[in-house]
């Protein structure tokens, strides 16, 4: 499978099943969508090259002399010989083997507080309640759920705890005290706890930030962009914006950690369809680790996105791209979350194919100790696997997650962008469809966009390597 198209005045043609992306002229990428016309786009080397080539010189005569067209074929054969242009889908013979492997755990996202003391509108978790009960885990639960994650590890040395919420920090406490049982376990075990903390920083002080600079290897920050943005969509119960309060503790924190090892995390709505400018806003305070990530809500939201405004959006990741290579450029460069790309190395082929891993990697666990394939699952009483008591006692349920993969899903199959997302969120597939072996068409819409975005930036940043 080839992709191709134009961003910012490149030629971009990347090679989906090798991850071999090249940037071309004009008369490359024209020749290489003429090949993919004449039906020569999975066994170029097989072909009667004579008659291949008599027919894209009857194409492109027009546009190219008879010469360029016969070195431009030469060097696409050379491409494909190379193993870096129409490559074969090997991946798929691997599924099986993925499906049968042994996973072990290895991250949990612990629901510290089942509260919050915001009033986000979009918030899928209910103010922290998630079609529940307002809560805070005990002491004991959370004991517990770092036993299973350690019982259930297998010979996995490192593990992920996330501290979620609700509000983690309405729990402050017990968030401590399990971190430092974490840390007897691990010498006990021969583990390493990574521990992570979401938080929308209403608490957040000095007490709390030391803490976290000792402890947590990675913090998000919730922040929804410009004060106008935030305060509209992140109020406190009564009303009252929350920006002016969080921004200097953001600031503070961010800054105190080097600008590293934490996002500021924002949520774009259909109220700020012009979200480029609250990633850059967050760049002007400087913050340096970005993330704004679209809403998903029901269509009847006022806040959702539609189909109608992914024009718009494009436009925005556009604007976004070409701005942030402006500032690489000036010596302000930033991270943008959803443009990091790594085209030499990238995730295993595993993660490739069948993504986050939630529901056999990845498990959320309640306040009281329940376990769901991830925390956007919590609540669906048809995805309650287990608890910390009894372990998994619904394995077919993981079964199910891990025989999700790009190749279950059909959308997926002749999607560019299927390695790179992995399918796609699982949650959200099964919210819109009721499958997790489906796509919710909005977000491929998007991640395939920010994906083309992404492999730009890399080229131009490449461009500027070579000056």
């Amino acid at each position: 499978m080839v992709h191709q198209y134009k961003n910012n005045g490149y030629h971009i043609v990347l090679d989906v099943n090798s991850g071999s992306v090249h940037v071309t002229d004009e008369i490359c990428y024209d020749m290489i969508g003429q090949l993919k016309k004449l039906g020569v786009e999975n066994n170029i080397s097989m072909l009667d090259e004579e008659s291949v080539l008599a027919g894209l010189k009857t194409e492109l005569r027009q546009a190219y002399s008879e010469r360029d067209i016969e070195e431009t074929f030469e060097d696409i054969k050379e491409l494909t010989r190379l193993g870096q242009l129409f490559t074969k889908d090997i991946y798929e013979d691997y599924i099986g083997d993925v499906k049968k492997r042994k996973t072990v755990v290895k991250a949990l996202c612990i629901h510290i507080a089942h509260d919050c003391n915001l009033a986000c509108k979009y918030c899928f978790a209910e103010e922290g309640e998630y079609h529940g009960r307002r809560a805070l885990m005990s002491y004991e639960v959370g004991k517990k759920a770092l036993d299973f994650l350690i019982a259930n590890s297998g010979n996995r040395r490192n593990l992920e705890v996330d501290f979620f919420g609700g509000e983690p920090l309405m729990n402050w406490q017990v968030v401590k005290d399990l971190v430092a049982y974490g840390r007897e376990q691990e010498k006990i075990h021969n583990k390493n706890f990574r521990f992570t903390l979401t938080t929308n920083g209403v608490l957040l002080n000095d007490e709390v930030q030391e803490f976290v600079n000792k402890e947590m290897d990675n913090v998000v920050l919730s922040l929804d962009g410009r004060k106008e943005v935030n305060d509209k969509m992140r109020p406190f119960r009564n009303g009252k914006g929350s920006y002016d309060l969080i921004v200097p503790k953001f600031k503070k924190l961010a800054d105190s950690r080097n600008q590293q090892k934490y996002y500021v995390r924002g949520t774009f709505t259909r109220e700020n369809l012009d979200f480029s400018r609250d990633v850059l806003h967050f760049a002007d305070l400087g913050f340096e680790q970005i993330s704004i990530e679209p809403v998903v809500g029901e269509d009847s939201d006022f806040y959702s996105i539609k189909k109608e405004d992914l024009p718009q959006i494009f436009e925005e990741y556009d604007v976004l791209a070409k701005e942030m290579i402006e500032r690489e450029k000036a010596g302000k460069g930033f991270q943008f979350f959803h443009f990091m790309l790594d085209l030499d190395g990238g995730p295993c082929v595993a993660k490739r194919l069948s993504g986050c891993g939630s529901g056999t990697e990845y498990l959320a666990v309640t306040p009281w100790g329940d376990l769901h394939p991830c925390h956007q699952f919590v609540g669906e009483e048809r995805f309650l696997m287990g608890n910390v008591d009894d372990g998994i006692v619904k394995p077919e349920i993981a079964d199910e997650f891990r025989g999700c993969s790009v190749y279950s899903k059909e959308k997926c199959r002749n999607c560019f962008a299927k390695f790179y997302c992995s399918g796609g969120c699982m949650a959200n597939a099964y919210k819109f469809h009721g499958s997790i072996h489906d796509t919710y068409d909005i977000a491929c819409e998007m991640e395939r966009k920010r994906v083309e975005c992404a492999i730009m930036i890399k080229a131009a940043m490449a461009d500027e390597e070579r000056m």
